[in-house]
């Protein structure tokens, strides 16, 4: 017989973390080793316990289902499994990245096969190299497809997980896969993304890159300085300065520099 399987519950709504929680204690299969009533909570208890499995509800506040797997460490992921009341697009492309998603209310029987499928892929190990990156770029590519702007950014720090309001973001400057957020009181946070996938979630009407590399907002633009060749140097409020590229400049000179 094959151990039990060692399962984590992270939903905002106590009832249904409750309902769901009530079904795997009935399953003589599963043990609960943990429940989340947040995004962040989830991130904390999955590197505490190690679950095998991770049920995370996909619309909890600040810190989503999604951005729970973007922010657990490479080592402690775990197969998830999504849960959702809205069966949109974001849940089905995570078909074959997730291990399953599961819609609310949850029925017993579909809450089985999850089960089942999660047995079968831990027993399969050895298949699952690359999983977990897999999933993670595909956390990315699902939030990267929503209508709404972001209006937060929930980073590690250190054992704690910060929420960064994009409205006090200075500036998002690249260096290699990782991201540096640097805020209006020169604050500054590292999370990893792609910066065009970032870019994609951010108002355009207030964010405009400067470069290969590097985002600004415009709110916080103090200082557009001349350089040779017909680039500019910019200077932001929090004093920190970053180079415009020469194919930017023409867009910046056409968007801020002219009355």
């Amino acid at each position: 017989m094959s151990p039990a399987l060692r399962v984590l519950v992270a939903d905002d709504e106590r009832p249904a973390r409750a309902f769901l929680v009530a079904m795997l204690r009935g399953c003589e299969d599963v043990e609960v080793v943990g429940e989340a009533s947040g995004g962040a909570e989830a991130v904390a208890l999955i590197e505490a316990v190690r679950p095998d499995l991770a049920l995370l509800d996909l619309q909890m506040p600040e810190v989503d289902g999604l951005s729970v797997v973007r922010l657990v460490r490479k080592p402690h992921l775990p197969l998830v499994a999504f849960v959702t009341a809205y069966d949109e697009y974001a849940v089905r492309a995570f078909e074959l990245n997730a291990i399953d998603y599961l819609l609310k209310p949850v029925d017993p029987a579909r809450l089985r096969r999850t089960l089942e499928r999660a047995h079968d892929r831990l027993e399969r190990a050895d298949e699952r190299s690359g999983d977990e990156e897999r999933l993670r770029k595909a956390a990315v590519y699902a939030g990267s497809g929503t209508a709404e702007y972001l209006r937060r950014i929930p980073v590690r720090d250190r054992e704690d997980i910060v929420i960064v309001a994009v409205d006090q973001l200075a500036s998002i400057v690249a260096d290699g896969e990782l991201l540096h957020l640097t805020t209006i009181g020169g604050a500054r946070y590292t999370v990893n993304y792609r910066l065009k996938d970032l870019e994609a979630r951010l108002d355009p009407a207030c964010f405009v890159r400067l470069s290969r590399s590097a985002l600004v907002n415009l709110d916080v633009l103090d200082r557009v300085s001349p350089m040779p060749g017909g680039t500019y140097l910019v200077t932001l409020r929090n004093r920190q300065q970053l180079p415009v590229s020469r194919q930017r400049a023409r867009l910046l000179r056409e968007r801020l520099l002219r009355l």
